[in-house]
């Protein structure tokens, strides 16, 4: 049996900005700041940890697109991203270089 960790982890992808406006149309693009992991991120709400995801929404580590941002991404729709899917919503940040 697969843990929601080891899911997150497989299902983990690198997407261009292109593929994530629809999502970002029904806003549902939550976009966690690159200091987080988006693995850790996307636990906590799939096991509605309300602590940990209110203190960082407080803290704006995670949050939904601004309107700056929504428009650069749009001047460079093949910008990737590192996504991950947690319905209802894709959360997204910006691929880190490999180390």
């Amino acid at each position: 049996m697969t843990s929601i960790r080891e899911q997150l982890i497989k299902d983990k992808a690198n997407i261009e900005w292109e593929a994530l406006i629809p999502h970002s149309q029904r806003d549902s693009v939550i976009f966690v700041h690159e200091g987080l992991d988006l693995v850790e991120v996307a636990l906590a709400i799939a096991e509605d940890n309300t602590a940990q995801v209110e203190v960082w929404i407080a803290e704006q580590l995670i949050q939904k697109p601004t309107a700056q941002q929504l428009s650069q991404w749009n001047q460079d729709p093949a910008q990737c991203f590192s996504a991950l899917i947690v319905q209802p919503y894709v959360l997204m940040s910006t691929v880190r270089d490999p180390e």
